[in-house]
């Protein structure tokens, strides 16, 4: 099933080929939305430990914003003509990260695995801003106000993992697992 809808007459300026760009680069960064909320709200079932109620009470705001996110994108994405995709098989599809490995853990454990996650997410998010610069400002300034934020929620996780020298207690761990050993 194509994403684009092809009978859909020019938007605000840009040609099919930019539209069509603009669409695979936002589904790419819906898909990784939605499973970004999915991950937080798993983190948010399955931390335990000491700062339990601080950091289960600091992702719900993250959670519902995210998924505003996805929901922007998706929005975005059918003014240029496409079909948004939030399926899990869409989501599958796009997927390019590995699946969020933790269950049950301390709160270290899953922040530091968290925080990778975020990398990740925000690297692909400045990837897409630069991409959706060369064609349309209005996209890349949805990407770029998106990216903002979620730096900013990186930044609260890591408040919780850095000490007083900002070394973050999972540096230089590069898988989720990893990072979550070295913060526990």
């Amino acid at each position: 099933m194509s994403l684009i809808n092809t009978h859909q007459p020019e938007i605000g300026g840009l040609s099919h080929t930019e539209s069509d760009a603009l669409i695979s680069i936002l589904q790419h960064r819906l898909s990784s939305l939605i499973d970004l909320h999915l991950t937080l709200k798993h983190v948010h079932w399955n931390v335990v430990g000491p700062n339990f109620i601080g950091v289960h009470e600091m992702l719900d705001p993250q959670t519902a914003t995210v998924r505003g996110f996805a929901d922007v994108l998706a929005e975005r994405i059918a003014t240029l003509g496409g079909s948004p995709s939030g399926t899990s098989a869409g989501i599958t599809k796009n997927r390019d990260w590995d699946d969020y490995d933790l269950g049950r853990d301390t709160v270290q454990a899953h922040l530091a695995a968290l925080d990778l996650v975020y990398t990740g997410v925000v690297k692909s998010h400045r990837d897409a801003i630069a991409e959706a610069g060369m064609i349309d400002p209005i996209t890349e300034d949805v990407l770029i106000g998106q990216t903002r934020e979620l730096e900013q929620f990186q930044w609260f996780l890591r408040a919780h993992l850095e000490d007083r020298s900002g070394e973050l207690a999972h540096a230089g761990s590069h898988t989720e697992l990893g990072a979550a050993d070295a913060a526990r």
